[in-house]
């Protein structure tokens, strides 16, 4: 399974729980980026060939200013999402498109559907 990097909105404990079950999975809490930016968790997450995962649309938008073409990035779009609950999401999601995580995607996951978009994404003008 692909190594994770998790974004400060989502729980702490998720990165512990997906560790449990075989997944390379680290908080920014973790690792001293508790106040990074965007931009800074991108980078990160790019050099360490981490997918990110994120609460923030802002992560998909950063992605189509800078054009770039990794890392993958996982938005959950979902209410009241405890530990326990990221961690199954996420897992699910690393599961169902491992193939697309690898090549460079922007996923956005909700409780109704994915929609899946290669990288790298269209800028805005």
């Amino acid at each position: 399974m692909k190594s994770v990097l998790l974004d400060q909105g989502l729980p702490a404990f998720a990165a512990e729980l997906l560790r449990k079950r075989g997944c390379d999975a680290v908080h920014v809490r973790e690792i001293a980026m508790r106040d990074a930016t965007d931009r800074e968790i991108l980078a990160r997450a790019a050099a360490e060939d981490r997918i990110c995962v994120t609460l923030d649309k802002d992560f998909h938008e950063a992605l189509a200013r800078s054009q770039a073409a990794f890392p993958s990035v996982i938005l959950l779009r979902w209410q009241n999402l405890r530990a326990a609950g990221a961690a199954d999401v996420i897992e699910a999601t690393l599961r169902r498109y491992d193939a697309e995580l690898r090549s460079g995607v922007a996923i956005t996951v909700s409780e109704r559907a994915a929609r899946v978009r290669r990288l790298p994404l269209p800028g805005r003008e």
